[in-house]
C-alpha cells in the first residue's frame, strides 16, 4: 500500500512517515499543497493524508481539486481546527475522514486501516486513464467510447499497467507479473508493448503509453 502524506510540519511528517513505514506501508511525503496536489493527481496512491493548513495551497483546496478531477483516492484530513464547522467543510469538499491534532498514533492507524479497507471493498471494477477505460470484471477495454479488442496477453499487460498508472514499470516487473517468467526475453516484452500501442494509442492520436528510456514504461493521462 502506497500512502501520500501532505504535511508541512517537519516533526509531524517524520512521525507519521516513520510510524506508517514501520507498520509496513510505503510512504511519500509532500511539504506543501501544490506539491501534494501534483503527486496525488499524477501518481496512484491508496490513501492521501492531508493537512488543512498548508503553504501555497491549503488542504481544503487540494481536496476540492482532486475531487473535481474525479480522483477517488481516500483522503484523511489532519488539522488543529476542531470546530464542527471546519469538520463539515472538510468532509463536504471530499475528505473521507477527519482527525484533529494532537492525536494518538493508535487512533490514527485505526482510521488509516478503516479507509484502506473501505476503499478495497468499494473500488470500482472500471479503471480509467485519460479516455481509456478498463473494466476488469468484464475484461473490456474502451478508448474514446470505442471498444478495443486485445489478445489475452495484451489485456494482461494493459491491466497491469493500468493498476500502476503514473508509475514507471520495469521490464523485470512485467516479466514477473504478466508473463510469470523472469527469464522472458526483453524483446518479447517490447513486441507486446508495440502491439498495445498500435491498439490503444495509434488510432486515437494522443499517446498514453510511454517509454522511459533506461527504466521501462509508464501509462499516464495526457
Amino acid at each position: 500500500m502506497h500512502i501520500l502524506v501532505v504535511e508541512d510540519e517537519a516533526k509531524i511528517a517524520a512521525f507519521v512517515q516513520q510510524g506508517l513505514e514501520e507498520t509496513g506501508y510505503h510512504v511519500t511525503v509532500a511539504r506543501d499543497g501544490e506539491a501534494g496536489l501534483l503527486e496525488a493527481q499524477f501518481n496512484n496512491y491508496d490513501l492521501v493524508i492531508l493537512d488543512v493548513m498548508l503553504p501555497k495551497l491549503d488542504g481544503i483546496a487540494v481536496a476540492r481539486k482532486l475531487r473535481a478531477a474525479r480522483k477517488a483516492t481516500p483522503i484523511l484530513m489532519l488539522t488543529a481546527r476542531d470546530s464542527e464547522k471546519d469538520k463539515i467543510l472538510g468532509l463536504d469538499v471530499g475528505a473521507d475522514d477527519y482527525l484533529t491534532k494532537p492525536f494518538s498514533f493508535g487512533e490514527f492507524l485505526a482510521r488509516v486501516r478503516a479507509l484502506l479497507r473501505r476503499d478495497t471493498l468499494t473500488r470500482a471494477s472500471v479503471m480509467q486513464v485519460g479516455d481509456l477505460e478498463v473494466d476488469t470484471a468484464a475484461r473490456r477495454v474502451r478508448r474514446g467510447g470505442q471498444d478495443v479488442e486485445l489478445s489475452a496477453r495484451e489485456y494482461a499487460l494493459l491491466e497491469y499497467l493500468v493498476h500502476h498508472a503514473g508509475q514507471v514499470v520495469t521490464r523485470d516487473l512485467l516479466a514477473e507479473n504478466v508473463w510469470s517468467d523472469t527469464d522472458v526475453e526483453s524483446n518479447v516484452i517490447d513486441v507486446y508493448i508495440r502491439y498495445l500501442r498500435q491498439k490503444i494509442d495509434a488510432p486515437f492520436g494522443t499517446p498514453l503509453l510511454h517509454t522511459v528510456r533506461g527504466l521501462g514504461y509508464t501509462l499516464r493521462s495526457p
